[in-house]
């Protein structure tokens, strides 16, 4: 009897020992699957995933499917901030903080950060009282703000005082209510730094939201670091708060607002993890040059044993043959002649062409751009033909006179196919005679209208 009861106690302890974290969706996706992530900076680590449950409700006399879901957390597992995501495709997840205590919630799929209610969890419930709280005040505090920008006649400065000071008796309320405990750094670094005094000119509103807008943010707090806090911070600050209709002056905002959060962040895994997070964000858009410069001047002089060669080396590959770089080097021989592409000088502009003999495609269109071309003295072709071997190309060559042709063997395998990021073919670049890639036509048509341009 005695062993028996000692056996059912540590059944219990282990039990008790177990967290779980309960998602509710109304209404269900289709989606199987939720997978845990813990939040570490830019990064996401996985942590374990479960299937969805689907059931049925009655609501306003009908009945509506929701998605039930459950993760069971040991005892060691860490506190932090954790995403639960829902869809591969859409960024569908939630947020949540994990500190030891079991975790439910509810949320529509659709807008889950807007819809999310916590029903266990102190933690959470409490950050997301204050969160509600403290924009309620906020947006009556911006709306007075507003209205005084519109109109500079209005006399705002006495309601203006009053929604101020509100904002500031919420903080302080929540802010002392949040002793000891793990969401304090997120209710200090959510206190947004508005003017004490009502501001009538929108470029000086502007400037003060640029100049205090990390002044309540702790890059140092391991809290705020291990979640996604700084990062959608980082992104608001460098994509849509520093904002110009004018690409050049917006350029030169997107350097200033990187200068600006680097010199917040003296972390240097963290740093690295943000500049991977800000060069993936500029690549969505191709912007080369901002790519350019977070490596130049700012990821390269991290320390090397922190740097990502493998990254590096990805995107080095992955932007060397985009429009504006100047298109990587190769030679060849031709007529017992080593020519290379750098050197060449024989035109003001080139059409290089990936094609090969094999490729259908290939065979209806190279003999339509030799016809276009064949009084055009502006623009050479360098036919780069990838092939297994070159016993048709040296047959097919022939067809095609005045033109630079290269075999590249090893076909998809070949270096310069691979350098250039071949995938298909005929793929088109067009050069200047510096041998800058000007344009990457994707069809006949475009190679055709763009030539006609030059």
């Amino acid at each position: 009897m005695k062993k028996i009861l000692v056996l059912i106690f540590f059944i219990s302890s282990l039990v008790q020992a177990q967290y779980t974290i309960n998602g509710t969706m109304t209404p269900t996706i289709k989606s199987d699957w939720v997978i845990l992530y813990k939040i570490e900076g830019a990064r996401q680590k996985f942590v374990q995933n479960t299937k969805i449950k689907i059931d049925s409700v009655e609501y306003l006399g009908k009945k509506q499917a929701i998605g039930t879901f459950t993760f069971t957390l040991p005892k060691d597992t860490k506190i932090g901030s954790y995403r639960a995501t829902y869809k591969l495709e859409g960024a569908g997840f939630v947020d949540f903080i994990f500190n030891k205590e079991d975790v439910s919630f509810g949320f529509h799929p659709d807008y889950p950060n807007q819809s999310i209610t916590f029903s266990a969890s102190k933690e959470n419930i409490f950050y997301k009282q204050y969160l509600d709280a403290i924009s309620k005040a906020q947006q009556t505090l911006d709306s007075i703000q507003v209205k005084a920008l519109q109109n500079p006649d209005l006399d705002l400065k006495a309601p203006y005082k009053t929604a101020y000071t509100n904002v500031n008796n919420v903080q302080i309320s929540y802010l002392k209510a949040a002793e000891n405990m793990y969401v304090k750094p997120f209710v200090q670094a959510s206190f947004r730094n508005s003017s004490s005094e009502i501001i009538d000119n929108p470029k000086k509103y502007m400037s003060n939201m640029v100049s205090t807008f990390f002044d309540r943010m702790d890059f140092n707090n391991k809290a705020l670091l291990n979640s996604s806090f700084l990062v959608d911070r980082i992104t608001d600050y460098v994509f849509y708060i520093n904002y110009s209709e004018d690409p050049n002056t917006q350029q030169k905002l997107y350097k200033e607002s990187i200068i600006k959060v680097m010199s917040k962040i003296k972390n240097n895994p963290f740093k690295k993890d943000v500049i991977e997070f800000l060069i993936s964000q500029f690549e969505t858009t191709m912007n080369l040059d901002l790519i350019d410069y977070l490596f130049d001047n700012h990821y390269n002089k991290l320390p090397e044993s922190i740097q990502n060669k493998k990254f590096k080396d990805e995107k080095q590959k992955l932007f060397a043959a985009e429009i504006g770089r100047i298109a990587p080097n190769f030679s060849w021989k031709e007529n017992g002649k080593t020519f290379e592409l750098s050197k060449l000088n024989d035109a003001e502009n080139y059409l290089l062409i990936f094609w090969s003999t094999g490729c259908s495609h290939c065979i209806r269109e190279i003999p339509q751009i030799h016809k276009l071309l064949k009084e055009n003295k502006k623009v050479k072709v360098i036919a780069f033909s990838l092939e297994q071997n070159d016993f048709a190309w040296k047959n097919y060559k022939k067809t095609l006179p005045n033109w630079h042709h290269v075999l590249g063997l090893n076909k998809w395998e070949n270096k310069t196919a691979r350098t250039y990021n071949i995938v298909s073919t005929p793929s088109y670049f067009v050069l200047n005679k510096d041998k800058k890639i000007i344009a990457k036509p994707d069809q006949l048509k475009d190679v055709k209208a763009f030539l006609e341009k030059l």
